[in-house]
């Protein structure tokens, strides 16, 4: 196996690892605690499954590690394309990761609160669902910011994926379309505090889920069949 296609793998694990404690911190663990219009049975939830919560917290640590390292390994496989783009990418990647650490504060925090015994800081305990409900709304903003880069890295990854001649095409366009599906997200919710229930909001990462998990797989398990060539970098 080549050195290349050996970067080919550690790329796809890397990005496996990204996926999978992604979907675990940003997708199950929200779903299974969190209600936002309800602080009471939130605060009830996080109590009865604290360890859970704690997992959620750890996992996204783990998750924006990996990340810090993705860009680096992707940036060897495909730096030959453009060695700008690739550039680009890892700086996009990159910035975006103490962006999404910094929120976790928040939910640290959350932990004091629903684990402390009587009142935390003051508060009385009636008070605690409430201050749960506005960190974990701090939480959210915080990581909205980070959505931004998230989505923006996107773009020169998927320009890199259709150039690069050995990777398929069609996930390179998934991948640039998620970019601005991000984006749109982003700024929608920003701009109107009802996007989430548009229609629109459910449908609108799709094609960047598809890209990111498409290239995920392709490079975990097709790495060693791709038809990797030596090519001059262009900038």
């Amino acid at each position: 196996m080549t050195a290349q296609k050996k970067t080919a793998h550690l790329a796809g694990f890397i990005y496996l690892i990204v996926v999978v404690t992604g979907m675990f911190s940003l997708g199950y663990v929200p779903s299974k605690l969190i209600a936002m219009q309800d602080p009471v049975l939130t605060f009830q939830h996080l109590q009865q499954s604290s360890l859970l919560f704690r997992a959620g917290i750890a996992s996204s640590m783990l998750c924006y590690i990996a990340f810090l390292f993705l860009p680096l390994a992707l940036y060897r496989l495909l730096s030959a394309v453009n060695k700008t783009a690739a550039l680009l990418m890892v700086i996009l990647a990159v910035v975006s990761v103490p962006m999404s650490l910094i929120p976790l504060q928040h939910e640290l925090a959350v932990l004091k609160l629903v684990e402390g015994t009587g009142s935390v800081n003051g508060l009385d305990p009636q008070q605690l669902p409430v201050q749960v409900i506005q960190l974990i709304s701090h939480y959210h903003a915080g990581l909205q910011i980070a959505q931004l880069f998230w989505g923006l890295w996107l773009l020169p990854f998927g320009y890199l994926v259709f150039k690069s001649g050995f990777l398929p095409k069609l996930l390179g366009i998934f991948l640039a379309i998620g970019c601005f599906g991000y984006l749109i997200t982003v700024f929608g919710k920003t701009l109107n505090p009802h996007f989430g229930q548009l229609a629109i909001s459910d449908y609108i990462t799709i094609p960047g889920s598809i890209g990111e998990f498409g290239i995920c797989l392709w490079l975990l398990i097709l790495g060693d069949r791709a038809g990797f060539k030596s090519r001059k970098p262009t900038n």
